[in-house]
């Protein structure tokens, strides 16, 4: 059952900024299985029937085409797929507890069928509804956009700002209150996954699977 994220997985994480090596991760990894990565476990467990099934990403970091050769990730994540590249995400790390939802995926075919529903006076209507209401709720809008207009609409559409996008989400960074160490952090999740359940719903119905 899950009793929340301890003290001790923040600390884990403010330890392993400090020394990102194989040798500190030797030495302390018991302290990532218990405190980290079984918290997760449970959390998804308990939201799996509301959500679906979660996945808790691995803690190794792919180096091969990255300047930055240290091996961790600085953080713990997991994922409810909704469909590829698309769903619920909920991270914990040193600074606390991080919850978002879109889709991040994107390819060509995806992109032009996000946009295509953005130019339509009713799918773009609705995601203008939705991300205003996320905004109210304290969620920041973010993805992968464009710096100027996307080839075939003009400066001035009413909805240009989400045209850029090729990536959507929205996400909230919780911090690390008093009861992220209590079971109450599953509701805390839950209930934010649920306002962006608008956001997530109209992604899956407008861009299926990548191509």
């Amino acid at each position: 059952m899950f009793t929340g994220f301890p003290v001790a997985a923040l600390d884990f994480y403010e330890d392993l900024e400090a020394d990102n090596s194989k040798s500190w991760w030797t030495a302390h990894k018991a302290v990532y299985d218990e405190c980290v990565r079984a918290p997760m476990t449970e959390l998804l467990a308990e939201l799996e029937p509301q959500f679906g099934a979660g996945k808790v990403f691995r803690p190794y970091r792919d180096v091969r085409f990255s300047k930055d050769k240290t091996p961790y990730k600085t953080h713990q994540g997991g994922f409810v797929d909704v469909r590829s590249g698309l769903g619920y995400y909920v991270q914990v790390d040193a600074s606390g507890l991080f919850v978002a939802g879109g889709f991040y995926q994107h390819t060509p075919d995806r992109v032009a069928r996000y946009r295509a529903a953005v130019d339509g006076a009713l799918r773009g209507g609705q995601l203008e509804r939705i991300t205003a209401d996320l905004r109210t709720a304290g969620f920041e809008i973010g993805g992968d956009r464009l710096k100027t207009r996307p080839r075939g609409f003009a400066a001035d559409h009413p909805r240009i700002d989400l045209l850029r996008h090729r990536s959507l989400t929205a996400g909230r960074a919780f911090g690390a209150p008093e009861w992220l160490a209590t079971a109450r952090a599953a509701a805390e999740v839950a209930a934010a996954w649920a306002a962006l359940t608008p956001l997530v719903e109209w992604s899956s119905d407008v861009l299926g699977d990548p191509s």
